[in-house]
């Protein structure tokens, strides 16, 4: 055959060959999608809490029920963010999370239509549900759709959505409040998510898929456990220590060793604890459970602080905040790249100490009466630090996990940033309730009242004791990150058998 070409890679055409082989086309268009949601999870939080006074007075309920606008929000996430990445192995992580913006969104409106306070909470759980659905697929699909040496830029980016959200929340939760009303703070999402939701119906596709069966028994143990451990320490913050909160606690480890136990018998578990075996990824979710219990405690102390003894409204203590948000945004997708190519523990462990030295100048703030604007500087210090943190730390875990199991490996990373959150609450609030009854620790914090001298006094001293308890939790975190082990992200191509064609004469 003198003359012709004899082909050895029948592909020509790199679009197809690279469909064929999983990898994304439209890369930043998905990047977009992930982005939207973080941002809509994260102006749900604050401006949600710049909103209480009025939510409270419109629906004409009490701070005791209210509360559970947020307390409610966060139980559902927690107990549901690890089953539903793993059903999002099984059945498709780009289906569970463009449900979880339609779950989102139509929980938004019905929100802003609920006519009493119950009907709220119960709307809450349900957005709770869909806000579940996108925290336990988002970390998966981004570890789906970038190869290893580009997947903490991805991270990066979803870090600034984040710090976006928590601004926009702040400044739009002052203005939506005072100029049309809190049933907007909902309705905002609903536009949002619509564009999101149609964004990933058309670019958001399932690559990877595990034949496995549901561990029905293990979600349902775990699910038992996670809902008493979490409802009995959201109970120790609410009303104190009890012989029926030491009861839900004790049940809840009843059923959280039952957990295990099935876990490693069964055939096709809800959590393979086989993926601990790896020192990286197990020091990983170590790091992310104890950084998100001292850094997140320490910003809720902040607030009580600023709003209890200073004086300050919601909205101006949160603009205190601003420029850590800020800083951390810009910050964010360069230390998400540098962890690409440099590897996560050194950038990971250097964010956590930068945190526990802004969370240094709070203290110091608040035991000396020093300047107010010492607390942008350490919300500056704290905002760089957890810019470095949160991408390269996301980083190493999926890039260590299975990819056939990034959707548990997902959902994984949010349950036990999720229980540090509740930790934190509990932390916050228990240490305020030491100094001053626990109802007026929940009207301080939501910026519905504020201290008198006597009660300032004892308060400080009690958020001296709690901020240095969650610096030594913050050096748990550091020591994690830092024995986790080298990992470089880009050693290896995610799609090796994609060659160039090559054409020989005969």
């Amino acid at each position: 055959m003198s003359g012709k070409q004899i082909i050895k890679n029948k592909n020509l055409n790199t679009k197809d060959q690279t469909k064929e082989q999983g990898m994304p086309v439209h890369e930043n268009i998905i990047l977009f999608v992930i982005t939207i949601g973080v941002v809509m999870a994260s102006i749900d939080t604050t401006i949600v809490l710049l909103a209480f006074p009025a939510i409270t007075s419109a629906l004409h309920s009490n701070f005791a029920t209210i509360i559970w606008v947020i307390l409610i929000y966060i139980l559902v996430t927690a107990i549901l963010s690890m089953q539903l990445g793993k059903v999002g192995d099984i059945f498709g992580r780009s289906k569970m999370y463009n449900l979880g913006f339609a779950i989102f969104t139509i929980a938004s409106l019905f929100c802003g239509l609920a006519p009493t306070a119950i009907l709220l909470i119960f709307f809450r759980a349900i957005q709770a549900v869909g806000g579940a659905l996108l925290q336990s697929t988002s970390t998966a699909i981004l570890a789906d759709t970038f190869k290893k040496g580009s997947i903490g830029r991805a991270f990066g980016f979803t870090a600034i959505g984040w710090s976006l959200g928590a601004v926009l929340g702040i400044i739009l939760g002052g203005f939506i409040t005072t100029f049309l009303g809190y049933p907007y703070i909902f309705f905002i999402n609903v536009p949002i998510g619509i564009v999101a939701f149609a964004l990933g119906i058309k670019y958001i596709k399932d690559t990877n898929k595990i034949k496995s069966k549901i561990d029905l028994l293990g979600m349902s143990l775990l699910t038992v456990a996670i809902t008493l451990l979490v409802y009995g320490g959201i109970n120790i913050a609410v009303t104190g220590m009890s012989l029926f909160v030491i009861s839900l606690l004790v049940v809840g480890l009843i059923f959280l060793i039952l957990f295990i136990y099935n876990e490693k018998k069964t055939k096709d578990p809800t959590i393979d604890f086989k993926s601990f075996t790896n020192k990286i990824f197990r020091n990983s979710l170590i790091a992310s459970f104890f950084q998100s219990m001292g850094f997140i405690g320490a910003t809720f102390m902040l607030i009580m602080y600023l709003q209890g003894v200073k004086g300050f409204s919601p909205f101006f203590a949160s603009l205190l905040l601003v420029p850590g948000y800020i800083l951390s945004a810009m910050v964010a997708p360069k230390m998400g790249k540098l962890s690409d190519k440099y590897g996560a523990r050194e950038i990971a462990t250097t964010g956590i100490a930068l945190i526990i030295i802004g969370i240094c100048v709070y203290l110091y703030t608040i035991s000396f009466n020093a300047s107010i604007y010492l607390i942008i500087l350490g919300s500056g210090i704290v905002g760089i630090g957890g810019a470095m943190f949160y991408p390269a730390n996301s980083n190493a875990l999926m890039s260590n996990a299975e990819k056939s199991s990034f959707g548990a490996a997902s959902g994984l990373l949010r349950l036990v940033s999720n229980i540090g959150l509740i930790s934190s609450f509990v932390i916050v609030i228990v240490a305020a309730a030491s100094a001053i009854p626990s109802s007026l620790a929940f009207e301080i914090f939501v910026g519905s009242s504020s201290l008198n001298a006597v009660e300032s006094a004892g308060f400080v001293s009690g958020m001296q004791v709690s901020l240095i308890v969650l610096i030594f939790i913050l050096l748990i975190a550091g020591l994690a990150s830092v024995t986790r082990g080298k990992h470089v992200s880009h050693s290896k191509p995610q799609y090796p058998n994609i060659t160039e064609p090559k054409i020989e004469m005969a």
